[in-house]
């Protein structure tokens, strides 16, 4: 499953791998961020960082949990080492010098969306890789929230269109690809981080 991964991203900019976890534990992943949810650990997620930090609904409508590794459920602990794992390998076969990683829990509830946009920060550039693993157990056409990645091949531009299904991994590069997440019409739930060029806490050097 990583070599296909890394393979996709060499060639691609991105990778689409279904079943990283197991439907049990993508299913228990489900389960924390919903504890989480309500018990009113997530907040509206912004654009910009800093003293730019701001809350635009016209632009992201989604709201986030950061996940903490010193305190990690059983749950998120099997995807964050899974993560882990794949890190090191993509350091290993495609030389990225990736030195740490960051997750949130992220819940679009209906009719949000977030407009297209880089994931790179303007006053940080350490954002190297994307991955968004999917906790929507019963998606079907119809209920939105898919994500729409924008690839520029010879002068023109292609759209891949990532349906938000249980199970599902997307990795991609975060300098590189434009994305937006399509109107959800119903609540849609993911796990969503970066892969990183320096450690958390020293991304703003």
């Amino acid at each position: 499953m990583l070599d296909a991964i890394a393979d996709s991203l060499a060639i691609n900019s991105y990778a689409i791998i279904d079943n990283f976890l197991s439907d049990e534990e993508a299913m228990d992943c489900l389960a924390v961020l919903r504890e989480n949810k309500e018990d009113g650990n997530f907040k509206k997620a912004g654009i910009g960082t800093l003293g730019m930090h701001q809350i635009d609904k016209s632009i992201r409508g989604d709201e986030i949990k950061w996940l903490d590794n010193n305190n990690l459920s059983p749950a998120s602990q099997v995807y964050m080492d899974q993560v882990e794992s794949m890190m090191r390998f993509f350091n290993r076969t495609l030389f990225l010098s990736l030195k740490d990683f960051e997750c949130h829990f992220a819940h679009y509830p209906s009719g949000t969306f977030y407009k297209r946009h880089l994931d790179l920060l303007k006053l940080s550039d350490h954002r190297k890789l994307s991955f968004v693993f999917y906790l929507n157990p019963d998606w079907k056409e119809g209920d939105g929230g898919e994500l729409l990645l924008y690839l520029q091949e010879n002068g023109t531009e292609r759209t891949v269109v990532v349906n938000p299904l249980l199970g599902r991994l997307v990795v991609f590069r975060s300098e590189i690809l434009e994305h937006e997440v399509a109107l959800a019409n119903k609540s849609r739930y993911s796990i969503t981080g970066w892969m990183l060029d320096q450690y958390k806490g020293t991304t703003f050097l």
